[in-house]
């Protein structure tokens, strides 16, 4: 049995965290699927910048859209949702085998409404209305901003991946914002079944103090603060108010692990996956972890749930001067901002490429 099998057979989801259209039409996506038991994948403006930037798959599709008038974020949104519709079908037998738990695709609002809740409520609407596919996620960052459009996101029943989160408080938060969500559509007489994911960002954690505290305890604290958001996270769904949410019919909003993809190069590649085995979660990885895991990778045991060990841990971070509660305010301020700075590169390669090609047909026509 692929040891990516053994992870889903624990109760793990493994997502993709990559798209590129290379991915899509040379059927590498689909093996992925049927070999490696990926049922679900997640994008952001990076991932979208670098696909764009490093190949020339998306060339005729902006060249045509160029034509057509299309520019800026317009263009970008047209070429993201067709990779994302075409994903979303390839999951959609997952989503409906497995009652719409797993086999889900993210598309991410434009960082630039970070601050802004009704742009924010506004745009998450109008992507998922667009895609026309019940397995997309529209993925809302969980900071002051943000919560209040996941509420009402989820109130609207458009399913929300909650990102940017860096700390147990963080996800509490967002999964505070969720459950008042689906407590307003049952108090309305609505279906409080709407999708819902939280992503922890682990391996930013790591790379923050990497220069900072001993040898030891490197590429230690994403751990930490992973194990100890699974134990507030297993605590919600023990919960009185989570129980009766979920006698209504809502269904689970589960944890996923983000940037899971080792950092330090003196470390093991597949650290996060083996670390971060748990039931009722997601890991959501680069390709190369994914192919990396798949060579090498074993399921050493499951993550504990009462977080004993992570407060240990923590503790003695904490005695070399690292204060996890301001460094996980600082790592979404960041988070924010390479987002953003991610979306101001990537309107400029559109901008750039939009340019030659039309040029480029220009010169072309008789």
């Amino acid at each position: 049995m692929k040891v990516t099998q053994q992870l889903h057979d624990l109760g793990q989801s493994l997502w993709l965290d990559n798209i590129t259209r290379g991915l899509l039409t040379s059927g590498t996506l689909s093996r992925y699927i049927k070999e490696y038991a990926v049922t679900g994948l997640t994008s952001n403006p990076t991932i979208f910048d670098h696909a764009i930037k490093n190949s020339d798959f998306y060339d005729d599709a902006i060249r045509q859209k160029a034509l057509d008038g299309k520019s800026g974020e317009a263009l970008f949104f047209e070429l993201a949702l067709e990779d994302l519709i075409q994903a979303a079908d390839l999951f959609r037998l997952v989503h409906d085998t497995t009652g719409s738990l797993d086999g889900w695709v993210s598309l991410e609002v434009s960082p630039l409404l970070a601050d802004d809740t009704a742009g924010s409520i506004k745009a998450a609407a109008q992507l998922h209305a667009r895609a026309n596919r019940p397995n997309l996620f529209i993925k809302i960052p969980g900071t002051r901003a943000g919560l209040p459009a996941i509420e009402e996101t989820i109130f609207a029943g458009v399913p929300v991946n909650v990102t940017l989160l860096f700390s147990r408080e963080h996800y509490i938060a967002a999964a505070e914002a969720y459950m008042r969500g689906i407590e307003r559509r049952i108090a309305a007489g609505l279906d409080p079944a709407v999708g819902c994911v939280t992503s922890l960002f682990i391996s930013r954690w790591d790379v923050a103090i990497m220069d900072q505290v001993p040898e030891a305890l490197r590429n230690r604290l994403g751990i930490a603060i992973a194990m100890r958001t699974y134990k507030a996270y297993r605590i919600l769904l023990a919960s009185k108010r989570w129980q009766k949410l979920a006698g209504a019919g809502a269904r689970p909003q589960r944890l996923l692990w983000a940037s899971t993809g080792t950092k330090d190069p003196d470390a093991s590649d597949i650290l996060y996956l083996e670390a971060l085995a748990a039931p009722d979660t997601i890991n959501t990885i680069p390709e190369k972890t994914l192919l990396a895991f798949v060579e090498h990778g074993k399921v050493r045991g499951v993550l504990p749930s009462d977080g004993n060990d992570a407060e240990a841990l923590l503790a003695e971070f904490a005695q070399v001067g690292v204060d996890d509660a301001a460094l996980a305010a600082q790592l979404q301020n960041e988070g924010t901002l390479s987002f953003t700075q991610s979306w101001n590169d990537l309107m400029e390669c559109i901008a750039s490429k939009s340019a030659v090609l039309m040029q480029r047909a220009e010169g072309a026509t008789p």
